[in-house]
């Protein structure tokens, strides 16, 4: 597998770097930048050639309409994540939530055939290799509380206020 990193720099929330493979298909994002998702992209997917690459048109597209205010935008995404256990199964749960809408950490362990595993699924979360794309932005405290987002609380905020999600 050829992995190709590259900016999105026109995001309000800063800019990102995203990773897609060979057929445009996103298999990572950093709310950092392209640099830190070399040694993620290496553990999730090892043995693939990671490289400097051009952006994805319809990934950007994607991006564009989402932060344009076409809250649905990045469900048109194409993306993958490998494997079948516990913490792929929550990744891929994240799909299922619609935009505007929240889940707490045990729905999440509920969701992903868990019940009882929201400490499991905080860490799934975190590691996460699709942030964004993959809404762990979506998952809240039992109380609602913003807790546990890699990309920063303001960042979470953010996005959760811009689908309709939180009134700031």
């Amino acid at each position: 597998m050829r992995i190709s990193l590259w900016s999105y720099e026109d995001s309000p929330i800063g800019p990102l770097g995203l990773a897609t493979d060979e057929d445009g298909v996103v298999i990572g994002c950093s709310f950092e930048g392209a640099g830190p998702l070399a040694p993620v992209m290496r553990r999730v997917w090892p043995g693939a050639e990671i490289a400097a690459g051009p952006p994805a048109e319809a990934v950007v597209e994607a991006l564009d309409a989402f932060f344009g205010g076409a809250r649905d935008a990045l469900e048109r995404v194409a993306w993958r994540v490998p494997g079948e256990d516990f913490q792929p199964r929550v990744w891929r749960a994240l799909a299922e939530i619609p935009a505007g809408v929240t889940i707490s950490y045990g729905e999440m362990a509920r969701r992903a055939g868990e019940p009882g595993a929201a400490q499991a699924a905080g860490v799934a979360l975190n590691r996460n290799p699709i942030p964004l794309i993959l809404p762990c932005h979506r998952v809240v405290g039992h109380d609602g509380a913003m807790v546990g987002f890699g990309g920063g609380v303001e960042r979470k905020s953010w996005l959760l206020a811009h689908e309709g999600a939180l009134l700031l």
